[in-house]
């Protein structure tokens, strides 16, 4: 059985998540915001492990920070880890178990999609 809830506007959201169905449109539209906003490119490093590198600003960093410190409370198995590879750039690594593979793909291509529409 699939780990994604296709919605209407084919959105995904995993059926792990614990947010309010409520509140989760909001957040999808955050991320939206942030891919749209903050992501310079993307790296799949392996299926499991996806690389988003950002714009460096200290803006998108607390962002970014904000983002994941509550999608991690709400769905636990990804793992976020937000890195400085030089003064200008950001990194965010974003991580799951192999029973996501499919909310990381999902995830990389609302990314790629929504990147390459600005």
């Amino acid at each position: 059985m699939s780990d994604r809830h296709i919605t209407t506007d084919d959105a995904w959201v995993p059926e792990a998540c614990t947010l309010p169905t409520a509140e989760q449109p909001l957040r999808l539209a955050e991320f939206d915001q942030f891919f749209t906003d903050a992501v310079r490119g993307l790296d799949r490093m392996s299926a499991q492990h996806l690389r988003l590198r950002l714009d460096g600003g200290a803006q998108v960093e607390e962002m970014a920070r904000d983002l994941t410190a509550r999608e991690s409370s709400c769905c636990s198995f990804f793992t976020f880890g937000l890195s400085r590879p030089g003064p200008d750039s950001l990194s965010l690594d974003v991580r799951v178990p192999a029973a996501h593979v499919d909310v990381l793909d999902a995830l990389a291509a609302r990314a790629v999609s929504l990147r390459d529409q600005r």
